[in-house]
């Protein structure tokens, strides 16, 4: 567990983060229910407090940090897979869900096993909250998959259809028409329909 740098005083709790539900009924899924709520607080209060951004563009940024595939990379970087504990009815290798699941998890245990400063400090170096300057997500869908996913319980769809020059995309949550967007190509189109629809719904201001 060097790679971790956080020592358990009570090494149950690391095992049971690691463990999946296939393994046993002392599994990781109540663990990543409270690592959850606290990898978002500490994330939100970083950005509070380092970021001058308004709202908007601060949901961005945590949706990155917290998405599952930053939380995938921090997984692979501990080196934790040698840890998991499957039980014989799972196939395959290890899942991406599995393994943000279990960083979620993983929180949470050294959180009940120390306090929130201890667990903020962890949180800060292996996510690398200090790097959020540096993010530009220019993958529009996968940021506003992850906003909506986050902040509401409905259906997303894209309808695109060709056009004049190219193509048109309208962004849909259930019924309702959120944004469209115009492109050469399908992607084109639906990545602008995603843009608008981020600044429309999280208040994220026009950039220059």
């Amino acid at each position: 567990m060097n790679k971790i740098g956080y020592k358990f005083k009570d090494e149950k709790l690391f095992h049971r983060a690691m463990t999946h539900s296939s393994k046993s009924a002392e599994n990781y899924e109540r663990l990543e229910f409270l690592g959850d709520g606290i990898l978002d607080f500490v994330v939100g209060e970083y950005l509070f407090k380092n970021c001058p951004d308004d709202e908007g563009k601060l949901t961005v940024i945590r949706s990155h940090f917290v998405a599952e595939s930053n939380l995938c990379k921090v997984f692979d970087k501990l080196g934790l897979e040698k840890y998991v504990g499957l039980g014989k009815s799972y196939q395959g290798e290890v899942s991406k869900a599995i393994k943000c699941d279990m960083v979620e998890a993983l929180i949470a245990a050294i959180y009940l096993d120390s306090d929130l400063n201890t667990v903020t400090e962890f949180i800060e170096k292996h996510l690398n909250l200090s790097e959020f300057r540096d993010i530009k997500n220019d993958n529009y869908k996968s940021q506003l998959q992850e906003l909506v996913q986050a902040s509401f319980k409905c259906k997303m769809q894209y309808v695109t259809e060709p056009a004049k020059n190219g193509f048109t995309s309208a962004f849909y949550m259930d019924e309702d028409k959120i944004s469209t967007g115009k492109g050469q190509s399908k992607m084109e189109a639906e990545q602008e329909a995603a843009k608008k629809a981020i600044k429309k719904l999280f208040l994220i201001k026009n950039e220059k």
